[in-house]
């Protein structure tokens, strides 16, 4: 039985990136579908597909995006920030750069789940899920 959901997800696209996967599959919820769509709307994906299977959880298909010249992947680094254990949760005034700005923090909020610089647009904190850069 998994715990943490959302490192599930992490980690099987930490391990497609360092195995040089085109595709990850990934078990479906509602959260991960749009932690998937922050990725693609922010560029660090190249594409992503949902799919409903047999046992009703669906899945959900991520392609990974490369440089076509280098084969560089363009997410370098997935972090886990808010665990089952330990929540971390950012107001507007604390609210984390990534890499001096550089690289995006995943909040689930009051509004929905989005990227650090949208809450901040919107004045609203919410829990820290991840960092990408």
């Amino acid at each position: 039985m998994n715990t943490d959901p959302i490192a599930d997800y992490l980690t099987r696209v930490r391990n497609a990136i360092k195995a040089n996967h085109r595709i990850v599959e990934i078990p479906a919820s509602n959260l991960k579908k749009e932690i998937t769509k922050v990725l693609f709307d922010k560029g660090y994906i190249a594409n992503y597909k949902f799919e409903e299977t047999a046992t009703n959880q669906g899945l959900i298909k991520v392609a990974l995006k490369y440089n076509p010249i280098t084969k560089i992947p363009a997410i370098r680094t997935l972090t886990r920030i808010s665990k089952p254990g330990l929540r971390q949760y950012a107001g507007v005034e604390n609210m984390p750069r990534v890499l001096n700005g550089l690289g995006i923090a995943i909040l689930s909020t009051s509004k929905g789940v989005m990227t650090d610089k949208e809450a901040a647009k919107l004045k609203i904190g919410g829990e820290v899920l991840c960092h990408v850069y």
